[in-house]
């Protein structure tokens, strides 16, 4: 049972690095689809 414990906590570690990782692409997206003004300067996510 331990190890299905560990492979858990591994599992959501990975997904909590996984979902940073897309929050800091899209954060990137954003700001680039800003500078070449296909986005409008005052846009705010949701």
């Amino acid at each position: 049972m331990e190890g299905l414990a560990v492979t858990g906590f591994v599992f959501g570690l990975s997904g909590v690095a996984l979902g940073v990782m897309a929050m800091m692409r899209l954060k990137k997206l954003v700001q680039t689809l800003k500078d070449q003004g296909v986005l409008a300067a005052d846009y705010t996510e949701e």
